[in-house]
């Protein structure tokens, strides 16, 4: 029967290799390492409003085909990180390779990381991320009773009446051991998983192909194996009362009582665990690494396309050559080159325009994390990504969406004088506010964005806009084809501003009333003249920030 599962088991990793997961994701115990680690060396943190912007969760869910709970974390926070050293990735292509081209040898990995995907394998972090319970003042009276209720019972043999002592004890025993009960629970998940993490790490460390993650492993494992058998006495406890071996229970039980083995143990393996959080968080990284390679090269298997970015050193530079976006099914492919100016898009509402600057994003991302991008190539420096997509009022905290605006875009501004290389993402910048002011402050801060070694890729409604900015932007467009009852959409990256205004015409044919559709008309060449006044005066006195 185990030789069937194990065969079952080993069938349906090979069978499962490519294709997304159909399991549930618990996004907050995902999250909470990313959460809670100190990022001080890297690059770039994407922050939670980059990852808004760009539906970070959802191509996590589309990235992640890890075998197990510690693999989901560690690949949460290397999506979300930028290293500093683009090798932390790179460096691994040829094992990333093996795992793709040798099922046997990749199911066996994956076998072992399977073991530790019991949701409980979540709390292995807060062995090494979260302050351990501390004894209390008064605990020096525990180890007084455990010695007091173990001499009573050898001296019981001299004097029998020394039982009343021992009953005595016993009954204040028994309150100090439920009152540690709680404190037992938060760490009956953790304990035992860390023991199995350690044993998991030293069979992955094994094969000699996976040591160059980190050769220094061992010394790790040894440091942790200290306080191994400590710790077995918690997935003992585990065990029996998972196999509701309820006699063993009820005399194993009797015996912690009288002696308060339970809290002796818990505060002892905890102290000594306070000075071995670098261990455990170096296998856990171990442990980590392996399976988020294993899931890089699934997730590419399952691609009809992908390629390995080229990080250039080349500032204001960046091609892209059929790049598509990976969460749009069938999604149109897109190409460009950037070098020295950055990108102004114009097109109408669905044209293709967000999903185009969210495109470029993602891919940004990707190929600084995980080394993919979605794309025939894909070349860019080494930048970090900030957006202003998709912002909202703030009720909460009494901000308008202007005022949500302007805040998000000032950080932009902020990071744009930095010697480091920035990516912007706007899309319909200053959008809460009126028009004439809208074009003069987006023309100034666009024209700020992009100097430096910064490249900025916005959209706008705005044709005024990207007259005044064709200087410093390229600009490109994405349109519509409107015939006598239906509008259709190309998706497709066009050079130079759009120039065909089709929103009348898509009023016209949805049979709006001819009286809204003429008067509609004659404002639109009202408000024509009035914009090229405006660009007359820009071009007379421009606009900048100083």
């Amino acid at each position: 029967m185990t030789n069937f599962r194990t065969k079952k088991a080993r069938e349906k990793l090979l069978h499962s290799f490519g294709k997304l997961k159909s399991e549930s994701f618990d996004m907050e115990q995902i999250e909470s390492y990313f959460r809670k680690k100190d990022h001080s060396g890297a690059f770039q943190v994407l922050s939670d409003k980059t990852c808004n912007d760009l539906d970070f969760q959802e191509l996590y869910l589309f990235v992640d085909r890890t075998n197990s709970k510690i693999g989901q974390q560690f690949l949460y926070n290397r999506l979300r990180t930028i290293p500093s050293h683009s090798n932390e990735i790179t460096g691994f292509e040829t094992l990333i390779e093996k795992f793709a081209n040798e099922p046997d040898f990749r199911v066996n990995i994956q076998s072992e990381l399977a073991r530790l995907n019991d949701r409980e394998a979540f709390y292995i972090t807060s062995l090494f991320q979260e302050e351990h319970l501390k004894p209390p003042k008064w605990f020096f009276i525990v180890r007084l009773l455990a010695f007091t209720s173990l001499l009573s019972l050898v001296m019981m043999i001299f004097n029998p009446s020394l039982i009343f002592i021992f009953l005595g004890v016993f009954v204040i025993n028994m309150g100090v051991h439920y009152w540690n009960k709680k404190n037992l629970f938060e760490y009956l998940a953790s304990l035992p998983q860390l023991l199995k993490l350690s044993k998991v790490a030293k069979e992955l460390f094994k094969n000699d192909a996976l040591k160059e993650i980190n050769p220094n492993l061992q010394q790790s494992t040894d440091i942790l194996d200290q306080v191994r058998n400590r710790m077995s006495f918690f997935n003992l406890e585990v065990k029996l009362q998972s196999d509701m071996q309820v006699f063993f229970w009820g005399v194993l039980e009797i015996f912690k009582i009288a002696f308060l083995i339970e809290p002796l143990l818990l505060f002892g393996v905890l102290k000594r665990l306070e000075n071995k959080r670098k261990e455990i968080e170096t296998i856990f990284e171990f442990v980590g690494h392996i399976d988020t390679l294993i899931s890089i090269a699934s997730f590419r298997h399952g691609l009809e396309k992908y390629c390995i970015p080229e990080i250039s050193k080349k500032q204001k530079h960046l091609i892209a050559e059929e790049a598509y976006h990976p969460l749009i099914p069938e999604c149109v492919k897109n190409s460009i080159t950037v070098d020295g100016k950055s990108i102004l898009l114009t097109g109408s509402n669905m044209s293709g325009k967000t999903s185009f600057i969210r495109t470029i994003g993602i891919n940004a991302i990707t190929a600084m994390t995980l080394n993919t991008c979605f794309a025939d190539r894909f070349s860019l420096p080494r930048l970090k990504v900030f957006s202003a997509i998709r912002i909202s009022d703030d009720l909460m905290n009494d901000k308008s969406y202007y005022f949500e605006e302007v805040l998000t875009i000032k950080e932009m501004v902020d990071n744009s004088f930095s010697s480091i290389s920035n990516l912007f993402l706007l899309d319909e910048i200053f959008k809460g506010t009126n028009t004439v002011e809208r074009i003069s402050a987006g023309k100034a801060v666009l024209s700020a964005l992009t100097k430096e070694n910064n490249l900025v890729f916005v959209s706008t409604h705005d044709i005024e806009l990207a007259d005044l900015l064709k200087d410093e932007y390229e600009l490109y467009h994405f349109s519509e084809k409107v015939d006598h009852k239906t509008v259709a959409f190309d998706y497709t990256l066009k050079d130079g501003k759009l120039k065909n205004r089709n929103a009348i015409r898509i009023l016209q044919i949805n049979d709006y009333p001819e009286s809204i559709i003429a008067e509609a008309i004659a404002l639109a060449k009202q408000l024509d003249k009035t914009a090229m006044n405006l660009q007359s005066e820009h071009v007379a006195e421009p606009a900048g920030i100083r």
